[in-house]
């Protein structure tokens, strides 16, 4: 036998199922193999497997920090235990029916997240590192799913019963948050070096897109939790995460993430980006529109918190902008379902409606929307009823599940670390075992469907924003959304040397009007199922008050 960090170190490289094998060799949990020198050596499988949590908890409390290389084999193996179990009775009244073992993993888990939590920008030191970080962190999320349940809910209940359950909600956010400060820099970085030269585009594109691939996963288990009512009801009342913009911090980091100048072309990056930035929206949107709960008036609350808030909504403007404008551009093509860039037009557009519905935002929503609505509704006739005013529309978004793995990706974040990238994509085994690819299984909504959403949000803002109630609004916010709408066109002609102040561009105002009164049409389609009747008077209102027809005032 041999010493547990060795033990640790030789096993962990050992698929599930080729230690399986080694157990069907042997009478006893004490397997026999040779290591990678070549000697002979004997692991107790039982010992190991019953004794590791405590170790890793022990390396994390001593030294987690400089223990990375460690920590990523020793969730390893542990994902390897927890995959064995499944098939050996032994193992599994050892790991998954032990509730004191199953207690150890969960405070694993935390202790990992908070030493993770901590791991800034004063911690980068080598490319390593966010490949690393970003493995564990997604790694040890998954820990709980080989320990505790692979069901949601049950994950849930049993975090929520937790006594760190607080604890715990925090450090998931901040590891996470910690990963895309290091997925920024890394970013940079792999630009800066492709630019010059000194990295092949090829490697720097793997690099990324491992790292896309883990920050995906730990974005989908948060999601996860978050859709289970009871944890969402608790995290709601998570101060540093709701009220003092923990949360917000994290979406406004996702959302800057820029496409590298060298990665313009790549197809993959494009995509993972994009998917990313859809998926921190719907953890935005899971607390949005919780019931009997106002996240958006608790953020209010909180200067630090409404700023961050106010910037979100300039950023999903600017995403609604340039993601419009390029499907004007793009009509008649079609989407490539190899590249899913998940729904996050659709989710920029329901948290528009949620924002120029509240007291909060409406007015800030409405005089930073309203250049983005004049550009929607300006686009040329029939490229606005293709993408508008019906159910058939050809420029869907598409969304994938990340078929993740914990221990291949543990693998591989280690054997980038381990050498070169050059050494490693030349690896045969590791083209046999390891695929860089984003494996998704497309979820998207039907096309109908996803027509429908999107028109019937864009009315809604429009009605949202031209909607007055004397009861709540101030006297000057009446017809307000109008003069700011009328503003906006005069404000683009104002610098015509062909145009008198005061002038409108004629063209785009017809076009703009021929665009509400189709869209006006269109809308009585959306009646109940997607929008109620106010919201289509109040359509038609606004249509006729901005482009009365000759007679009316």
């Amino acid at each position: 036998m041999f010493n547990l960090i060795s033990a640790i170190e030789e096993l962990s490289g050992i698929p599930s199922k080729d230690i399986t094998k080694l157990l069907k060799e042997t009478d006893t949990f004490t397997i026999q193999f040779n290591d990678s020198r070549g000697c002979s050596r004997q692991i107790d499988i039982e010992g190991l497997a019953s004794s590791l949590p405590l170790h890793v908890i022990a390396v994390l409390l001593s030294n987690g920090r400089e223990n990375f290389l460690h920590l990523l084999q020793s969730i390893r193996l542990l994902y390897s235990f927890s995959d064995l179990a499944t098939r050996h009775s032994r193992l599994e009244q050892i790991l998954l029916d032990d509730v004191k073992l199953s207690e150890q993993v969960i405070d694993l888990v935390i202790f990992m997240l908070i030493v993770l939590a901590q791991s800034d920008q004063d911690n980068y030191v080598g490319r390593s590192l966010p490949v690393i970080h970003a493995a564990l962190v997604a790694c040890s999320f998954h820990l709980l799913t080989g320990y505790i349940s692979s069901q949601w809910q049950d994950i849930a209940n049993v975090m929520l019963a937790h006594p760190k359950v607080d604890i715990f909600m925090d450090v998931a956010f901040d590891s996470v948050q910690a990963t895309f400060r290091l997925l920024h820099m890394e970013l940079s970085m792999l630009n800066h070096n492709v630019l010059c030269n000194s990295s092949s585009l090829c490697i720097a594109e793997k690099t990324a897109n491992f790292i896309f691939q883990q920050c995906e996963a730990s974005l989908h288990y948060l999601l996860s939790l978050c859709q289970q009512k009871l944890f969402r009801d608790r995290l709601l009342k998570n101060k540093e995460l709701c009220k003092n913009g923990g949360i917000l911090s994290l979406t406004c980091n996702i959302l800057k993430l820029i496409i590298p100048e060298c990665f313009k072309e790549s197809l993959d990056v494009v995509a993972a980006i994009s998917r990313l930035k859809s998926r921190i929206l719907s953890i935005l949107l899971q607390l949005c529109e919780a019931e009997n709960f106002s996240y958006l008036d608790e953020v209010a609350g909180s200067q630090k918190s409404l700023h961050l808030a106010k910037s979100i909504t300039i950023q999903i403007l600017d995403i609604l902008k340039v993601g419009f404008k390029r499907e004007a551009v793009q009509a008649g093509d079609s989407v490539d379902r190899r590249y899913p860039k998940g729904f996050l037009l659709l989710n920029s557009l329901r948290l528009a409606d949620i924002f120029s519905d509240d007291s909060n935002f409406r007015s800030f929503f409405m005089a930073n929307a309203i250049h983005v609505l004049n550009e929607i509704l300006a686009v040329p006739h029939q490229v606005f009823l293709s993408n508008w005013c019906t159910v058939d529309v050809h420029l869907s978004e598409e969304d994938g599940n990340l078929e993740y793995d914990p221990f291949i990706a543990a693998s591989l974040a280690l054997i980038f670390q381990s050498g070169s990238p050059e050494s490693i994509l030349s690896s045969a085994s590791l083209s046999s075992e390891i695929n860089f690819s984003y494996h998704s299984n497309f979820n998207g909504i039907h096309l109908v469907t996803y027509g429908q959403q999107r028109t019937s949000y864009l009315i809604k803002i429009v009605a949202n924003l031209h909607c007055f109630v004397p009861s709540f609004c101030e006297e000057e916010e009446r017809n307000l959304f109008l003069k700011k709408f009328h503003e906006c066109l005069l404000m683009e002609t104002s610098d015509s040397s062909l145009m008198h102040p005061g002038d409108v561009n004629t063209h785009k105002a017809a076009t703009i009007c021929e665009n509400l009164s189709s869209l006006s049409n269109y809308a009585a389609s959306l009646i109940p199922n997607m929008l109620n009747d106010e919201d289509v008077q109040l359509l038609r209102v606004c249509k006729r008050s901005c482009f009365p027809r000759r007679g009316e005032s």
